[in-house]
């Protein structure tokens, strides 16, 4: 029996496949490992990018952050819905990360202790792409993550472009495809980001 979650993950890519950008939903095994990665300690908002069908979301969750500190992004009207009705006790914006900053300011964010992308940077325009690691660079402080899996062989992010650090922190092999999960920080004295 087909879930109603992978039913409208396969309507909305038979719609959008760029936008969506996988064949199928992230496994529990790429959610964890995401999750995994988001630093213990803190109390500001954990931010998580394209949350789909919510499989990330979930992986969050199991992880321990709290509820009340996730805040989830998508900017598709159906897989919000989704999202919301799947997770009531959480923040769910609809909105384009495009504008990350001016999104989450209603909500009297402007900083965040992580940030989480299921976005499929590869298959999205580079100045776009830039223009979506500059929000969320603005949100985070120095040495703050951002986590961002890809399928593709390198990195999803114009690091020295941008001017990030960043390295594949986790491979996950047991995922639909494969893929690798690259975690950047700010390079000290970086102005790409300003």
């Amino acid at each position: 029996m087909i879930s109603r979650e992978y039913r409208l993950f396969l309507r909305q890519w038979v719609k959008h496949p760029m936008r969506i950008g996988a064949i199928a939903p992230s496994s529990r095994r790429l959610a964890d490992a995401m999750a995994h990665l988001v630093p213990a300690q803190g109390t500001g908002p954990v931010i998580e990018l394209g949350g789909g069908t919510g499989n990330i979301t979930a992986g969050l969750l199991r992880a321990g952050i709290a509820p009340s500190r996730l805040v989830v992004l998508e900017r598709d009207p159906a897989l919000h819905r989704l999202l919301q009705e799947r997770y009531p006790q959480l923040r769910v914006v609809l909105g384009d990360a495009a504008a990350l900053v001016e999104t989450l300011r209603p909500l009297g964010i402007h900083q965040a202790d992580a940030v989480v992308s299921g976005l499929p940077l590869l298959s999205i325009p580079r100045d776009i792409q830039d223009e979506i690691v500059r929000g969320v660079f603005a949100l985070l402080p120095p040495g703050a993550p951002l986590i961002q899996f890809t399928y593709g062989p390198y990195s999803p992010v114009g690091r020295e472009r941008l001017g990030v650090s960043g390295k594949v922190a986790k491979w996950v092999a047991a995922n639909l495809p494969p893929a690798s999960i690259w975690v950047y920080r700010r390079t000290a004295g970086s102005s790409q980001l300003k």
